[in-house]
């Protein structure tokens, strides 16, 4: 049982004799799809109350239960972890004697996070065992959310205790330097500090990607929130280097190698949850760029259902993906959700019964029951050398992360012409355009109109924040560059975000997907037939009932979803 390893508390809950195997199975089966802490779940499913799991990891620590009173925290004590430190590390300290503080951590079976918080504070740290909602309830009370003053504690402690990287000469990228200094550097406490705050922060904030990019006479650090990117304040053009360095640290990456170009990853555990982070390293004039992609674990937990497909999409497309063969492919520009959209739909048709296989560049998430495969061209591992193989593994459905060229999608549609089902991506605007970018690779006509089921295109678009959402009359001007006139508009409100602290004064918290779906019937495959150009298979899939991106759009703006800008913007 591999699973029992991998969760702490329910190795202690299994080793007392509290849960049979039965329980395990289904408490850790409810984890992989909802995500919730395993403390929860063992309380929620009535198997083991929480006085009873703190009473357990305390006899396992050696260590006492505390009882988080917070009249009894003093300033004192409070003062002994910096607000960004706590919030970060998720603990609270509720004693202190001496050089010793007594800390209760949300997730006690760490010892690493224990390790460093010691490290980062400069404390000897004992941990105590407390209840998750005491902690939770202190840190906010006591620990509230101040983002830019904790990046300038920080900031104004890196630049009180290490003048890192000053001394060192301006050098050209290729220049050669001592790795151990570099080391020492990106392993300076100051540094990691640092580091971990910049991830913690966007984290919380909800990024998607995080930027490192030096230039001539700054070091910026840009996060990008909702597709949109927002600064972080600045540190000094000196920290490029060892922030740089830590990150490569992190990532298990070459350091001194600083003229190529480097992928790696990172796994951190923030507030008790992991967080996968996939790095890449560019090199540029003024030295290395870094940008951090984060993968969100919870988007990997998506049900079809949980999309935003329209119905009738909903429908087609799931049905779409039970079929024993054909190939059914989802477009759009680059972030704009297809892979999770493409695991959604793995995760609907993984059964016991069928065997899948993936071929990623690189693979994002790992889940359970797939046999996923990196691509890797440097070593000749191409789409298309992965995709032959795959024929030979006796496979009933393959998953390809992008059909990027001639030799990919002639094996992908042979594959469906020999009885498998193929999921894969293309880069084009819209789902009709699929068509053509594939005759244009040089694929047969009737090759693409006797496999292609499906193509849908979709975009992320923003919401308007529920906090602030403000009705407003749009001008004749807007609505007609959505092509409607006040007569097709009738009484339909229009809602736009004023901006509050919910949303970081932008207007917008989180997004949505707008889809188009074009189903390949029999007119839409004589036309595939013809070589017919995109403009005439739109219209053709329009009369027979296809609703475009645009007119998708229009529906999350009456329904107060998203706002007119947003969609002329992705449409």
């Amino acid at each position: 049982m591999s699973e029992i390893t991998s969760d702490p508390l329910l190795a202690l809950v299994k080793e007392r004799g509290l849960i049979d195997d039965l329980q395990l199975e289904e408490v850790t089966q409810e984890q992989t799809r909802s995500g919730k802490p395993m403390s929860q779940l063992l309380k929620d499913f009535g198997l083991v109350d929480t006085y009873t799991q703190l009473q357990l990891i305390s006899e396992h620590l050696g260590t006492d239960i505390a009882d988080i009173r917070e009249s009894e925290l003093t300033t004192e004590i409070i003062q002994t972890i910096p607000a960004a430190t706590a919030r970060m590390y998720q603990c609270v300290p509720v004693a202190v004697y001496g050089s010793t503080i007594q800390v209760a951590f949300m997730d006690p079976l760490n010892p690493q996070m224990i390790d460093e918080l010691g490290f980062s504070i400069g404390k000897e740290v004992q941990v105590v065992v407390a209840d998750a909602a005491q902690i939770e309830r202190a840190l906010n009370k006591f620990y509230p959310e101040d983002t830019n003053s904790s990046v300038s504690e920080i900031l104004k402690e890196l630049g009180a205790n290490l003048d890192l990287g000053k001394d060192r000469p301006e050098t050209t990228v290729a220049a050669a330097f001592d790795v151990s200094d570099l080391t020492d550097q990106a392993n300076a406490t100051p540094i990691i500090k640092f580091v971990n705050l910049v991830l913690f922060q966007a984290i919380q904030d909800r990024a998607s990607d995080i930027h490192f990019e030096p230039f001539e006479d700054e070091f910026k650090i840009r996060y990008r929130v909702d597709g949109a990117l927002y600064e972080m304040s600045p540190p000094p053009k000196h920290l490029a280097l060892p922030v740089t360095s830590r990150l490569k640290v992190m990532a298990n990456l070459n350091i001194s190698e600083r003229r190529l170009p480097q992928d790696g990853r990172i796994t951190i555990s923030l507030g008790g949850r992991q967080v996968d982070l996939r790095v890449s390293t560019l090199p540029t004039q003024f030295g290395e760029s870094v940008v951090l992609r984060v993968l969100d674990r919870s988007a990997l937990k998506l049900e079809l259902e949980s999309l935003g497909f329209p119905q009738f999409i909903l429908n087609y497309f799931s049905e779409a993906i039970q079929q024993p063969n054909g190939i059914v492919i989802v477009t759009g520009p680059t972030g704009c959700g297809k892979t999770t959209t493409l695991y959604s739909a793995l995760r609907r048709i993984n059964t016991i019964d069928s065997k899948l296989l993936t071929a990623e560049d690189p693979v994002e998430f790992d889940i359970e029951g797939i046999m996923q495969v990196a691509v890797n061209e440097a070593v000749g591992m191409t789409f298309g050398k992965a995709l032959r193989s795959f024929l030979r593994q006796d496979p009933d459905i393959i998953m390809l992360g992008e059909m990027r060229d001639l030799e990919t999608s002639q094996v992908a549609i042979q594959a469906s012409l020999t009885g498998h089902l193929v999921l894969s991506t293309l880069h084009t605007n819209d789902a009709p355009g699929a068509v053509t970018r594939l005759i244009d690779m040089g694929v047969e006509p009737f090759l693409i109109s006797s496999t292609l089921m499906a193509v849908l295109a979709q975009r992320l678009v923003r919401t308007i924040c529920r906090k602030c959402r403000t009705p407003f009359e749009p001008t004749e001007n807007q609505l007609s560059l959505l092509n409607l006139s006040p007569h097709d508009v009738g009484d339909k409100v229009f809602y736009y975000g004023r901006g509050c602290a919910n949303c970081n004064d932008t207007g917008y918290r989180g997004r949505k997907g707008i889809f188009e779906l074009l189903v390949v019937n029999e007119a839409i495959r004589s036309l595939i037939n013809e070589r017919a150009p995109t403009v005439v298979i739109r219209q053709k899939a329009v009369e027979l009932g296809m609703v475009t991106l645009r007119e998708d759009g229009l529906r999350g703006i009456f329904d107060g979803e998203t706002t007119i800008e947003e969609i002329l913007k992705y449409t």
